[in-house]
Formats: C-alpha cells, sequence, structure tokens
C-alpha cells in the first residue's frame, strides 16, 4: 500500500487509517507491504506492532547521482528511514529505478549502497522509468534490455540471498526478455493492471507466462518456505536454491 507524500509528519489522523488497515489486512492472513515515505523510529516501532511485514524505501539510484533527480529529500534521509526499518525488525524492500539519466557507474554504486547496508534487503526491486508526458524525465530515452539484466546480474551474486523483483516497466518488455531476467536472476515479479501511475501486466497474463515456464509461486516470509527460497520446476517438483542461481524455466 503506497501513499504519494514526502514522509508522515503532521499526518497523525492518516497515520493511525494506516495502521488500522494494516492490521485489517495482516487479519485476512496476508504479508502487507507499505511505501509512505520518510519514516521515525517511533512510526516504524508502531507499523512492526500492527502488523506490517515489509518497507519499500528505494534508494533509487547512486549517492552522486542521486542530488541531480531528488531535491525533497537527502540520500542519508532515505538511509536512516530504511535503519528505522530494520531496527524494527520489519523485512526492508530496497532498489532503484533505471533510466533516470544514469550512468553504468551509478548502477554499480547503487547495488554497493544497498549491499553495504548492515544487512542486505529482503527484497531487491529493478524498475525501469516508463516515462511520463509532461514530467522532466519524459524525454529520457528506454533502457536497453541488456542494461537491465546485467543490473539483475550484479545484484545476484553481490545480494545472493535477496528476492530481485522485475518491477516498473517490466509491461515493456517481451516475454523472451523477462525469462532472460529471470536466468540472469531475478526470482519475483510486481503483477497487477497498473503501479501507481504506470501500467503493469495483470495476475492472470503473468500466471499464465509462469505456467509456461513451469514456475509457482513460493509461499510467505513468515510461513517458513521462503527461507529456503529456491526455484520450484512444477514438472519435476525439483527445487533449485538462488544461491545456486539457476532458475528453471
Amino acid at each position: 500500500m503506497g501513499a504519494a507524500w514526502r514522509g508522515l509528519e503532521g499526518r497523525k489522523g492518516g497515520f493511525e487509517r494506516i495502521l488500522g488497515m494494516v492490521k485489517e489486512v495482516r487479519g485476512m492472513g496476508m504479508e502487507v507491504c507499505t511505501t509512505l515515505g520518510m519514516l521515525t523510529p517511533e512510526q516504524a516501532r508502531r507499523l512492526k506492532e500492527a502488523g506490517l511485514s515489509a518497507y519499500n524505501h528505494n534508494l533509487d539510484t547512486s549517492r552522486e547521482f542521486y542530488p541531480e533527480v531528488i531535491t525533497t529529500r537527502t540520500y542519508d534521509d532515505r538511509l536512516d528511514t530504511l535503519q528505522a526499518v530494520r531496527d524494527a525488525g520489519i523485512n526492508v524492500c530496497s532498489g532503484g529505478i533505471l533510466g533516470l539519466g544514469e550512468k553504468d557507474q551509478d548502477r554499480v554504486g547503487l547495488i554497493w549502497e544497498i549491499a553495504r547496508l548492515e544487512q542486505h534487503p529482503e527484497s531487491f526491486p529493478v524498475n525501469t522509468l516508463v516515462p511520463i508526458e509532461g514530467t522532466p524525465l519524459a524525454e529520457n530515452d528506454a533502457v536497453p534490455v541488456h542494461t537491465v539484466l546485467r543490473t539483475i546480474a550484479t545484484a545476484r551474486i553481490v545480494m545472493p540471498k535477496t528476492i530481485i523483483r522485475l518491477a516498473a516497466g517490466r509491461h515493456t518488455f517481451s516475454e523472451t526478455e523477462q525469462a532472460m531476467a529471470f536466468m540472469a536472476g531475478a526470482n519475483a515479479i510486481f503483477t497487477g493492471e497498473q503501479m501507481l501511475t504506470t501500467p503493469c501486466s495483470g495476475w492472470d497474463e503473468d500466471k499464465s507466462m509462469l505456467d509456461r515456464w513451469g514456475m509457482r509461486g513460493l509461499r510467505s516470509f513468515e510461513d517458513g518456505e521462503a527461507d529456503a527460497q529456491a526455484y520450484v520446476n512444477t514438472k519435476t517438483g525439483k527445487a533449485t536454491p538462488v544461491t545456486e542461481n539457476e532458475a528453471t524455466l
């Protein structure tokens, strides 16, 4: 669940409603991930008490390139939020966006910054910019698929136990290109017809694609199966650990 704001300052009523939402969804037996901007340690603690499973707060790019794109908060502000989330015992989801105008060294810098956290994040989303008319980045060139694949492969080597999620912009890739992303080291997707302001692929379409690859989903972080972090071939039942980077497609 996402909110389009900088942080929770002055949003006491809104935060209380969010805490209620987290409790209700957890009461249905589902995990809950939110992205609410910057958090204080106290806010992270209350989200944990409400039952929050994971918190998304992307670093977006390298520390060096960050000021060229974002001015509403600093890089250290983002790192402080990630530390508050980790200290509260909430799973961390933090990745970046490709196509902001960055160079290769900035993509390496993003992975380096995230990999040097006290603990690797449970989830690393790889987003590609979806240009929106009227925005400052509307004329940016599309990210080449091989750049996405190299980023995924590098993140997989550096963070072998992290779930790498192919996220925004995935709808522009062919099925073959998405399969190559899994072979490069991705082992999750964001699914649903809409991702905030950008389109995505619907679940029925995605499920058919994964079925064609002979894959099924893991269960949650919290029931133990995901600790094994394995790809499972539905035809043979063989499980392959993520750390060996051998998806069976």
